[in-house]
């Protein structure tokens, strides 16, 4: 599985941009590598993400992770 993760800049600065990058590409590591082998993913960020806790971002990606495995 592929994953693509755009953070718009949304007059955040760049850490914070970044920071927000990284916990979402710790999510997908943990999260939705292993639904399906053979598909891309993205995940687009929206303002209210920047401030969210790492919490509220798992369960974001969880319900996405649902919303994939029942599709796939």
């Amino acid at each position: 599985m592929r994953v693509g993760i755009i953070v718009p800049k949304l007059k955040q600065s760049a850490v914070a941009r970044n920071r927000l990058k990284r916990r979402l590409r710790e999510l997908a590591r943990l999260n939705l590598l292993d639904v399906a082998k053979s598909s891309d993913v993205i995940l687009l960020a929206t303002k209210e993400a920047f401030r969210r806790s790492f919490d509220e971002l798992r369960d974001e990606v969880l319900s996405a992770k649902d919303i994939i495995s029942g599709a796939a």
